[in-house]
């Protein structure tokens, strides 16, 4: 009776359990996953990184089968303040004037709720200055800094902010329409920050990153990339 009554206790148990798993997984096995704050992942030139940094979090799950075919699950709280950027990185190390090809390609399928933007984030090596070209955003999440009026430049047309974080200056470029697929030729706008703007010089572009800026997702919301790519020459 008593092993009677432990199997009928744990039987609800372990449904409830494989529930939560599967809710916080990809739908088949993936290749490499991590709920650490900090969990990386290096694939074919790329690093993903599950990067949970902002206060009040919640949890989080990053997966991937490569760098173009990756996945994050997250529950964070309906608070103000980004919680994650989840992101693949592909690290270009080469002076603007000296790069000849720099371009990225993106499909994505993302919630139709929550608060977040999918983005890129590009850094000189030396951290001073932040490039993030926002490709679609929903929720009320906002870039920082000051509206610089709108431009088209790498195939969109985008509404461009000027800012500082206290730690380095923020160029935002926010797609004035939301998109999940698509190219960004992104020479042009390290160029146009330089050349026509100057708010750097030739600086030696770093990281070159892609993934979710997530604010909330209570209740645990799915973000899939379906290929990603940089081209660096």
């Amino acid at each position: 009776m008593q092993r009677a009554a432990r199997t009928l206790f744990l039987t609800p148990l372990i449904a409830l359990l494989a529930l939560i798993g599967f809710a916080a997984a990809p739908a088949q096995a993936a290749t490499w996953s991590s709920s650490d704050q900090w969990g990386t992942w290096s694939n074919g030139g790329y690093t993903l990184y599950n990067n949970i940094w902002g206060s009040g979090a919640g949890s989080q799950t990053i997966w991937a089968n490569s760098y173009s075919d990756w996945g994050v699950w997250a529950d964070h709280p309906n608070t103000g303040g980004i919680k994650s950027y989840p992101n693949a990185k592909k690290v270009v190390g080469r002076k603007i004037s000296a790069i000849s090809t720099l371009t990225s390609s993106y499909n994505v399928t993302v919630p139709s709720s929550g608060a977040y933007n999918t983005s890129y984030d590009i850094w000189d090596t030396n951290y001073d200055y932040e490039i993030m070209l926002w490709v679609n955003k929903t929720g009320p999440v906002g870039p920082l800094g000051t509206a610089q009026g709108d431009v088209t430049l790498g195939g969109h047309t985008w509404s461009v902010y000027k800012g500082s974080n206290g730690a380095n200056e923020v160029f935002s470029f926010i797609r004035t329409s939301n998109s999940t697929s698509g190219s960004v030729d992104i020479k042009p706008i390290v160029n146009w920050i330089k050349n026509t703007k100057g708010w750097f010089g030739d600086v030696t572009i770093g990281d070159v990153q892609f993934g979710y800026e997530i604010t909330s997702s209570s209740g645990g919301l799915d973000f899939r990339t379906n290929s990603f790519g940089v081209n660096a020459s």
